[in-house]
């Protein structure tokens, strides 16, 4: 065969080969996927590896036997925008000033000078798609495809935010709406539905799940970043018919079993594509459990409180992650890690760069591939409500700063009304979370020297904080 007839022939069979999946996007060596699942609501309690009951959740389990479950994963802030601004920027949300829940009448959003993780990783050369709530503002400016994701399909803010509240359906629908606008379902830049309705929200999770079944085959011969931000469990609770009167515990367990059968889906795309093993999908929630909607609302388990708090079952969330190229199957981590530290460990593993400026995640891609003996990388995590430094944890030590906290008044609500809140206040607290998960024993006067060093620390990373804080975007 002559030279020429060679070279016409490797430039037939070269591209074939270099876009096939199974040489170039599932080697060990080449950059892996990322999808990233988040759930709202979801309490640390609310999976079968967690301590569920009254439901199943199969395909977490399988998630979790094939990979690697963090028992002591935090959120940055338990409420549900600021969760997300932290797991997309690496940074506090209060560094970013993205602090609580923005809504419909919010004119605020994240910065145009912030690096989310979709803009780093389009620099790299991955297609990025967010399928869910996004939470992040609501105006042009603040969308998605203006933050390094190629497609965006869903809600803006919480599903809450609408005319259709249990709260308010006793009201004519003139009254509910001086209250709550329509909820929009946005796809691109573009609201394509202005009144998203009960209706339309039985098929929410099903919805997600297909725009993600299809972004995955359209993009399985490329390194791909996925986002699907749940909109359940958070309240009002709907669900198809795949999965209505399914559970034992009724429609929470209901809204969680469908959410399991969609993390199977996006699963079996992956294997299905031969492009699993090097794909890292880490599920977990944005906070934990909305514990004054009683049977509409999650467990935390053993942990005291919940969302909205700084206490373990406002701040500790379930989190497993799949990836079978580097991590062990039925793998466990006991060591503290955050949403926070997902962006600078996906910068790592993939060779990106940015931003410029300071960020407060860490590298802890250690804990996925030695998660018995590494350490994480940080002295302390810092759990804030709104503005307040609340609550300092390091090592086995949480420390909790005087400060006022919501607490159920009796008993919680039903169907989906809430049960009423008081306010109670907790002096100067020490824990130890290795021998006292529920916070129950107060040791800061049994370990003086615990007590100061962690008051310290509190204080110095408070004063830098506030003192480096960076502006949100605005109109």
């Amino acid at each position: 065969m002559t030279t020429n007839r060679l070279l016409t022939l490797a430039s037939y069979l070269l591209p074939a080969l270099w876009a096939t999946p199974s040489l170039a996007q599932d080697s060990p060596d080449s950059p892996p996927n990322v999808v990233v699942i988040m759930t709202d609501d979801q309490g640390y309690a609310d999976t079968g590896k967690f301590g569920a009951t009254g439901f199943k959740t199969p395909h977490l389990d399988r998630m979790a036997d094939e990979g690697l479950r963090f028992t002591n994963w935090y959120v940055p802030q338990a409420v549900c925008g600021a969760s997300r601004a932290g797991l997309l920027t690496g940074c506090y949300p209060n560094r970013i000033n993205m602090l609580g829940a923005p809504g419909p009448s919010s004119r605020t959003g994240i910065a145009e000078g912030e690096m989310l993780i979709s803009e780093m990783l389009k620099e790299r050369g991955y297609a990025t798609a967010l399928f869910g709530k996004w939470h992040l503002g609501h105006h042009e400016k603040f969308l998605p495809l203006q933050h390094g994701f190629d497609e965006y399909y869903g809600l803006p803010y919480s599903n809450d935010m609408w005319p259709h509240h249990p709260g308010v359906r006793h009201l004519p629908m003139e009254k509910r709406l001086q209250r709550w606008p329509h909820l929009p379902m946005i796809e691109g830049n573009r609201i394509i539905n202005r009144e998203v309705t009960p209706e339309d929200q039985v098929n929410l999770t099903t919805s997600y799940t297909e725009k993600a079944l299809d972004f995955i085959s359209r993009n399985r011969s490329k390194p791909f970043f996925l986002y699907v931000a749940h909109s359940m469990p958070h309240v009002p609770l709907f669900v198809s018919d795949k999965f209505k009167g399914k559970s034992e515990q009724g429609l929470y367990g209901d809204v969680i079993m469908e959410i399991d059968w969609s993390v199977g889906q996006i699963l079996s795309a992956l294997r299905k594509h031969r492009i699993d093993r090097n794909t890292l999908v880490l599920f977990t929630s944005d906070n934990g459990p909305w514990l004054s909607y009683g049977n509409h609302g999650g467990s935390a388990g053993p942990l005291r409180e919940g969302k909205g708090t700084t206490w373990e079952g406002g701040q500790r969330v379930p989190c497993i992650i799949r990836w079978p190229n580097r991590i062990k199957a039925g793998s466990v981590c006991h060591a503290p890690a955050m949403h926070i530290d997902v962006f600078p460990t996906v910068r790592s593993l993939v060779k990106g760069k940015g931003p410029a400026h300071r960020i407060d995640g860490r590298d802890i891609s250690n804990l996925f591939t030695s998660p018995a003996t590494a350490k994480s990388p940080h002295e302390a995590y810092f759990f804030y409500r709104g503005d307040q430094l609340e609550a300092v944890r390091s090592g086995q030590w949480c420390l909790h700063l005087p400060h006022a906290y919501r607490s159920l008044k009796g008993g919680p609500g039903r169907d989906g009304i809430p049960g009423p809140y008081l306010q109670k206040r907790t002096e100067l607290a020490l824990f130890d979370l290795g021998r006292d998960i529920g916070q129950k024993k107060n040791l800061a006067a049994a370990h003086p020297a615990v007590t100061t060093r962690l008051q310290t620390m509190a204080r110095k990373f408070d004063a830098d904080l506030k003192a480096s804080k960076r502006p949100r975007g605005s109109l």
